[in-house]
């Protein structure tokens, strides 16, 4: 099964995300054998809409802010990614969608860092680096030459 008709047979028969079985916990699993997609709120909670529709709101709200938190990051110091990424972890405890964006998240991480790791990718990296290196101590030779060493600002005064 895809990540898509694993959300549509975390749903059950119309219900709420994750709420197909007697007890709540749904029957889809995640590729390696973790918990199915839906809410993970506790079960006195899902016992009740209201309640469960109050905790899902708080849920949104507390992880809407994390996200924007993060974003706000992006442009100044900050680990603006992580907080983004831990923002949807938050909304991926009750929302499928965020389930299925973080699992998509990991998958692709994981390729990228297997890439990474690639003898052939990191030898043309290495590669690389060591030519902008080279390519930046000329050019700093050359100013060097040129211009001298000289600081821009006078000590002396």
């Amino acid at each position: 099964m895809n990540d898509v008709t694993d959300a549509v047979g975390a749903t059950g028969t119309g219900g709420e995300p994750g709420t197909s079985g007697a007890d709540g916990a749904g029957d889809a699993r995640s590729p390696r054998g973790g918990r199915g997609l839906g809410s993970r709120a506790p079960g006195f909670i899902k016992a009740s809409r209201t309640l469960h529709l109050s905790w899902q709101a708080g849920v949104f709200v507390v992880g809407l802010a994390v996200v924007v938190a993060g974003v706000v990051m992006l442009p100044l110091p900050g680990p603006g990614w992580l907080v983004i990424f831990g923002g949807m972890a938050i909304w991926a405890t009750e929302f499928v969608w965020a389930q299925l964006v973080l699992r998509w998240t990991r998958r692709k991480v994981t390729e990228a860092a297997q890439r990474a790791l690639d003898p052939e990718v990191r030898r043309r990296n290495i590669v690389l680096t060591v030519v902008g290196l080279v390519i930046i101590a000329v050019l700093v030779g050359v100013y060097v030459l040129k211009f001298g060493i000289e600081m821009p600002w006078k000590i002396d005064q």
